[in-house]
């Protein structure tokens, strides 16, 4: 694909880590990963205080919106602020002229507050998707995922999940094997399968149960061909069906079949881009059981067929 062009909205008191995110995933130079234009622009040019007790200069104003290709906002400094209308506008501009745009953690907030986000799935830190779904009812709010992409509108949940959605990016544009180089070098996963359900305050107690179901997670990710249900991973964990249901759903923040079925998927996305084998041989591999199943549920969860997401990746032909 041709260069991408990204613009960082920064602003004052802004989280000096949320706006390290995008700079080290975009801004920085990694070896092997397509070069891109990227600029850290301000309504105001000039110093800008950060939370962190030091300040940073800034030298674009908004007007480096109006050509790149994403435009992120990397988180907002109070939910219950008004972004500055000069913002707004130039946001819903950017959307106009087709730009991705981008909110991490409360910058869900700012693109909402544009009138951006209704009608459209968004998320935000878990703690305050409640007051995000009181003011934009509008907004469909999914508070259990650590990003979500509605129609070139991207939205993450809280701190590091915008290290995801930055991942995510660059895996849409580039595919895998650039993203892991730079997940490598960030020394950070690829590809997180959970949701930011399992960050949200509750009492997880460290038991053998836990142990044992910690052990039992890794096992089926290794054996993802294998039929599974709830009774055979109850019994593997040594637990009764309701003892396995609660401990799951506190390890892992959902349940044992949805769990399941994202992994499954998530080995199908791998296998796609990595790999020349067949959606039949694939769907053997990811325990869909037959490639008509694997397209299903392929479909569903990400709205192309499994050889359109492979051209998409990978630049040629699948089968």
């Amino acid at each position: 694909m041709s260069r991408q062009s990204i613009a960082v909205l920064a602003f004052d008191r802004i989280s000096a880590f949320h706006l390290a995110v995008p700079c080290a995933v975009f801004g920085e130079r990694h070896p092997g990963v397509p070069e891109c234009t990227f600029t850290v622009c301000a309504e105001r040019p000039g110093l800008l205080t950060t939370n962190s007790g030091f300040r940073i200069e800034v030298a674009d104003d908004l007007r480096v919106l109006e050509s790149a290709d994403t435009v992120i906002v990397p988180s907002w400094r109070d939910p219950a602020e008004r972004p500055p209308q000069a913002i707004l506008d130039a946001l819903s501009a950017a959307r106009q002229r087709g730009a991705q745009l981008v909110g991490l953690c409360l910058g869900a907030y700012v693109l909402a507050e544009a009138g951006l986000l209704d009608g459209r799935r968004a998320t935000t830190h878990w703690a305050c998707a409640q007051d995000f779904a009181r003011r934009y009812p509008a907004v469909r709010v999914d508070a259990a995922v650590l990003y979500v992409e509605d129609d070139g509108l991207v939205t993450s949940a809280g701190t590091a999940a915008g290290l995801d959605c930055c991942l995510h990016l660059v895996r849409r544009w580039h595919g895998a094997e650039v993203a892991n180089s730079i997940a490598r070098r960030l020394v950070v996963p690829p590809h997180r399968s959970g949701g930011q359900a399992q960050f949200i305050e509750h009492p997880i107690p460290a038991t053998a149960q836990d142990s044992r179901l910690s052990e039992l997670l890794d096992w089926v990710r290794a054996n993802l061909y294998a039929p599974h249900s709830l009774d055979s991973l109850a019994g593997k964990a040594l637990m009764s069906r309701r003892t396995f249901s609660r401990h799951f759903r506190q390890l892992t923040g959902t349940t044992p079949g949805v769990w399941l079925q994202g992994e499954r998927l998530a080995q199908v996305q791998r296998l796609l881009e990595s790999t020349e084998q067949s959606v039949e041989h694939i769907a053997r591999l990811a325990g869909f059981g037959s490639p008509e199943s694997l397209r299903l549920h392929f479909r569903r969860a990400f709205g192309v067929s499994p050889l359109v997401w492979r051209q998409t990746f990978r630049g040629r032909d699948g089968t």
